[in-house]
């Protein structure tokens, strides 16, 4: 295992209708993390940054998506290809994610 810093793995969270949703019904938070991170370099960065234990780390590859680019003329190009982090915590933790956005 590399000797990476937090920062390096955990890369920014993920703020949508659905990942508000699953923050505060089931307290799982999302994050982008890096695209070779594993899931103990995960589990270690969140509770390194945070200070909060985690129960569970599931991840997922994002595909990217055709996106047309217009213009003079028609482009198509696509999105990046990003790794998503869901993160359950043990009951009783809590992150703000509003303090680090």
């Amino acid at each position: 295992m590399s000797q990476r810093k937090p920062y390096e793995i955990i890369l920014k969270p993920v703020i949508t209708e659905k990942s508000n949703r699953l923050m505060e019904d089931e307290k799982k938070y999302t994050f982008e993390v890096a695209l070779d991170a594993s899931k103990e370099e995960i589990k270690q960065a969140i509770e390194s940054l945070f200070g909060v234990k985690v129960k569970k780390v599931n991840t997922m590859i994002v595909k990217p998506k055709k996106k047309r680019i217009i213009g003079r003329f028609r482009k198509y190009g696509t999105t990046k290809k990003w790794k998503k982090a869901i993160i359950t915590l043990e009951k009783g933790q809590e992150i703000d994610l509003l303090s680090i956005v």
